[in-house]
């Protein structure tokens, strides 16, 4: 081989050299801006790479009510029974001008089907003759005086289990209606005055009134969440 053949052979490898090295150069930096994606920021340790997220993370949410969904609570109720036992609670969340309302029984309610209302007082006394008949007749807001009432509200449904877990929304009442009002708890189902017409008579006041709930089971004052 002459010296001219060896001269460009050499050539020739350092130009294929720096190739590779311009390509290996230019992988680097696509893997370098993917590992730097979502927010991540990059290590200044050589051959290393970040193994979390440590750029700014989204904030939690504010309270989980049952079911898992994170949402800003509005009030709050713990419901004891007429032996000052904690037998669940009661979430009222705001949605728009209707209010969400989330009760869990966890223990020390019967399996089926019982009233739940809204009540008119915020006082809930288990030593009177009648359990918590201090919490007043069903809550009326101003200038509302049919059936059926502003704070009733749909059954909650005890499972043989003895837990249960009802979620309507009403737009009878607002969140400051409530909060200073109490919730019940009642031993039976609500028929909402639904008696057909072919009984007779119809339905008497009681009926109107209690939807024959019977007596009160458990009761809790609604007290606003800061």
């Amino acid at each position: 081989m002459n010296s001219r053949s060896a001269t460009s052979n050499t050539r020739t490898a350092r130009t294929w050299a720096r190739a590779v090295a311009a390509v290996g150069a230019t992988g680097v930096v696509a893997v370098g801006l993917v590992a730097c994606s979502n927010g991540e920021e990059p290590t200044d340790v050589p051959g290393t790479t970040p193994s979390v997220i440590t750029g700014d993370q989204a904030p939690p949410g504010e309270v989980t009510v049952p079911g898992g969904s994170s949402e800003k609570v509005g009030a709050v109720a713990k419901l004891v029974d007429a032996k000052n036992n904690e037998v669940g609670t009661a979430i009222f969340t705001p949605e728009g001008a209707a209010v969400k309302v989330t009760v869990e029984v966890t223990k020390g309610v019967a399996a089926g089907f019982h009233g739940l209302h809204l009540h008119s007082n915020g006082v809930c006394d288990p030593s009177t003759t009648e359990p918590f008949s201090s919490a007043g007749g069903h809550l009326q807001v101003d200038g509302h005086t049919g059936h059926p009432s502003s704070g009733d509200l749909v059954s909650l449904n005890v499972l043989k289990n003895g837990t249960g877990t009802t979620i309507t929304t009403t737009d009878a009442v607002t969140l400051s209606q409530i909060v200073g009002k109490s919730i019940v708890i009642h031993e039976k189902p609500d028929n909402f005055g639904n008696i057909p017409t072919r009984y007779a008579p119809s339905p008497d006041q009681t009926t109107m009134k209690t939807g024959d709930a019977g007596p009160r089971l458990a009761c809790g004052v609604i007290t606003a969440k800061e």
